[in-house]
C-alpha cells in the first residue's frame, strides 16, 4: 500500500498542518475548477482540526461539504456528526460553503437514500476528503462485520449505503469506498499508539477484515501520539 505517513510532534501542530494543507488542497482545486467538494468526518478527533480550517483564506462560497458518513439521528441530537460540523466547521469565513446534508427527516436511510444521493452525484468527484480511523481499521461507516460491507467495497458501489453494524447504536448512512477513493486529495488523520499499529497491520488483512485498505493508496496519513 503506498501512502505518505507524517508524524507530528503533537496533536495542536497536527491540527494546524492539516488544516493548511487542506486548504491549500481546495485553492489548487478552485483555480480550475468551478466548485469543489470537501468530505470530512465526524468525532472528536477532527475537531481541532476544523477550529483552524473555518478560518482559512480561500473562496469558501465555492466550496461544497459532505460528511464522510452520519448517523441517522436528528442534526440537533448529541450524536449527530452535522452538529459537530455547524458548530466548528461551518462557521468563520467556511459559513459561506454550501453543505451537502447525509440525513433526512425520515425513519430509516433507506427511505431518503435516492434523493441524498442524487445532490451529490451532481458534485462528483470529491476534491478533498478527510479521513478517520478506528482501532478496529473501519473508515467512515465502513465497519467489519457490517451488514452491506462487501457491496460498500465493490467497484461498482453506488455512491451512499446505508449501514448496520454491531455495536453500532444506530443505523448509518456512508459514502462508498469508490467515492471516498476517488478523492482528488486524500488525507487520514490518526492519533495513538494503538491505531498506528492497526494501520501499519492492515495490509496484512483483506478489505473486509480492514476497511481502511479501501481508501489508503496515495494517501496522506497525518499521526500523532
Amino acid at each position: 500500500m503506498n501512502y505518505d505517513f507524517l508524524d507530528y510532534p503533537d496533536r495542536d501542530i497536527l491540527a494546524i498542518d492539516l488544516a493548511n494543507q487542506i486548504a491549500g488542497d481546495l485553492r489548487t482545486i478552485l483555480t480550475h475548477e468551478d466548485r469543489a467538494v470537501l468530505a470530512v468526518p465526524g468525532g472528536t478527533s477532527p475537531g481541532p482540526v476544523f477550529d483552524v480550517l473555518c478560518a482559512a483564506d480561500l473562496d469558501w462560497a465555492r466550496v461544497d461539504v459532505v460528511l464522510t458518513d452520519e448517523r441517522w439521528v436528528p442534526e440537533d441530537h448529541a450524536r449527530s456528526n452535522t452538529r459537530l460540523l455547524r458548530e466548528r466547521l461551518l462557521v468563520n469565513r467556511a459559513a459561506a460553503a454550501r453543505y451537502l446534508p447525509l440525513y433526512a427527516d425520515a425513519a430509516h436511510p433507506e427511505d431518503a437514500l435516492e434523493a441524498l444521493a442524487a445532490v451529490i452525484a451532481g458534485e462528483m468527484p470529491l476534491a478533498v476528503v478527510l479521513l478517520g480511523m478506528g482501532a478496529d481499521m473501519h473508515t467512515a461507516s465502513l465497519f467489519p462485520g457490517a451488514d452491506r460491507l462487501l457491496e460498500a467495497l465493490a467497484p461498482d458501489a453506488p455512491i451512499l449505503l446505508p449501514m448496520r453494524a454491531p455495536g453500532a447504536p444506530e443505523p448509518r448512512i456512508t459514502l462508498s469506498a469508490r467515492v471516498l477513493d476517488g478523492a482528488l486529495r486524500k488525507h487520514l488523520l490518526i492519533f495513538g499508539q494503538d491505531k498506528r499499529l492497526a494501520l501499519e497491520g492492515a495490509h496484512r488483512k483483506s478489505g473486509l477484515e480492514a476497511p481502511i485498505n479501501a481508501v489508503l493508496n496515495g494517501a496522506k496519513v497525518h499521526w500523532s501520539e
